[in-house]
């Protein structure tokens, strides 16, 4: 390569390779997840943006026993509440060990998993590497969390993000991963590919509102281009050259089920569309006994099921409605809500009552096939709940019922067009790194995106 093509890849910013080639790559794993596993340690830094069911607790665990054979010290795991315990029993089932760590206190080099809330008990100099499971929920924590989490990683010369859901509704995640992988800052990535409505280099306009960034001219491919060099996103096996066998999910029955109010909003004659965001936090607790009564209704059943929440008021309701209900809430202690999540995932609790934000990231319940579901402007919440159920290894279709009122069309509405961008965005990134790989396309997908009916 000459010395302006030099020039060129070094202006690219593209990720080099601060890794090792991995020692070890169990038979247990499947092909594609050794691929991933084997990029992962060779990258050192990187990013498996890999869906659900996907398998991405034990290819976290074989590179974390990768970093720890060859460098003699340990690795921490953090991952959302409850996914903890479960990544430690994935490890006895994989025979890793993994240890729990509460206060920080460790035992020789090996393999460690705490939640994200316990990280200020460690500190950094104890670890070789780090693994962020469902990195996307750290953009839900509050500012200093997330900064603790992005400083504590810096400090390692091995770090892995994984989540299934990068970057939803905007680039601003795609930036943060690089700052806490060491490449980009978020503030250098936006303006290196992007410009803003309000020429400036914040992300909050006047009065709170998010700045909306669009690509620079002939930047969009090359910001995809540099995504890819530290990235690796996957929605099944073949976008890595794979076969998909086994990897097929069964059918997703998605039922929407409109209620009314018992009487308009203040103010209005009808009951119309919410417009505003107040409008719409009105509708939900005018609705909130109409639409808990329905997803009761829904959920009267012998098998197990899901109800999911957003505000405590349905939440308390719910539970009391559903036969066999119990629910987890914000002012439980983590061992009461992790003791309810493992009664439920273990089929000892029939109806779990939840909100995504504490129990959409992570776990896994194929066991169970229904749920009942509010909707929010949060696709990744939506998403995510989702995928608790209809993930690969479910054996069952899984029904998801959406309960919502007349007055939150435009919720509706969002929600769609937070779909259709969250799909364009994880297909430019499969695109994107199969072009830079030449991998073949096993699958050419000629028939338009189709959208759940009640959406």
């Amino acid at each position: 390569m000459g010395e302006y093509e030099d020039f060129l890849e070094r202006k690219a910013q593209l990720g080099g390779l601060h890794g090792f080639e991995p020692t070890t790559l169990p038979e247990y794993l499947f092909p594609f997840q050794q691929e991933l596993v084997r990029w992962a340690v060779t990258k050192g830094r990187g990013a498996m943006f890999a869906d659900t069911g996907l398998g991405k607790t034990p290819m976290q665990l074989v590179w974390a026993r990768n970093v720890v054979e060859h460098t003699g010290r340990s690795v921490l795991i953090l991952t959302p509440l409850a996914v903890a315990s479960q990544t430690v029993r994935e490890g006895e089932k994989f025979g890793i060990e993994v240890k729990r760590s509460h206060d920080g206190k460790l035992s020789g080099a090996a393999i460690y998993v705490a939640n994200y809330a316990r990280l200020h008990y460690f500190s950094p100099d104890a670890f070789s590497g780090m693994v962020c499971d469902e990195s996307s929920i750290l953009k839900n924590f509050d500012g200093s969390t997330k900064d603790s989490v992005t400083r504590f990683m810096r400090k390692l010369p091995y770090r892995l993000l994984a989540t299934a859901t990068a970057s939803p509704n905007d680039f601003i995640e795609l930036g943060t991963s690089s700052e806490a992988l060491g490449y980009l800052g978020h503030m250098d990535m936006l303006n290196r590919f992007f410009v803003n409505n309000k020429n400036n280099s914040s992300m909050r306009g006047h009065y709170g509102k998010r700045v909306e960034w669009r690509f620079k001219g002939h930047a969009e491919r090359v910001f995809w281009r540099w995504v890819v060099s530290w990235a690796r996103a996957v929605r099944k096996p073949s976008d890595l050259g794979f076969d998909d066998d086994g990897f097929m999910l069964p059918e997703l029955i998605e039922r929407e089920h409109v209620v009314r109010a018992s009487r308009p909003r203040n103010g209005e004659l009808f009951d119309i569309p919410a417009y505003t965001l107040q409008e719409q936090r009105e509708e939900r607790r005018l609705t909130l006994t109409e639409r808990c009564e329905m997803a009761a209704k829904l959920l009267d059943h012998k098998s197990p099921g899901v109800a999911w929440s957003h505000l405590n008021d349905e939440a308390d309701l719910l539970e009391r409605l559903v036969p066999g209900a119990k629910q987890v809430s914000g002012s439980q202690s983590d061992d009461e809500k992790e003791e309810i999540l493992r009664a439920f995932a273990e089929g000892e609790l029939r109806v779990l009552v939840t909100k995504p934000k504490m129990a959409g990231f992570g776990l896994n319940w194929q066991h169970c096939n229904h749920m009942t579901f509010f909707p929010s402007h949060s696709f990744e919440q939506y998403y995510q709940g989702v995928r608790r159920c209809w993930r690969f290894g479910q054996k069952l279709p899984v029904t998801v019922d959406v309960v919502t009122s007349g007055g939150e069309q435009r919720v509706m509405a969002n929600l769609q067009r937070k779909a259709e961008q969250a799909d364009k965005l994880f297909a430019e990134l499969v695109r994107l790194m199969q072009d830079e790989l030449h991998i073949e396309r096993k699958n050419i997908f000629t028939k338009p995106m189709e959208v759940a009916g009640w959406l």
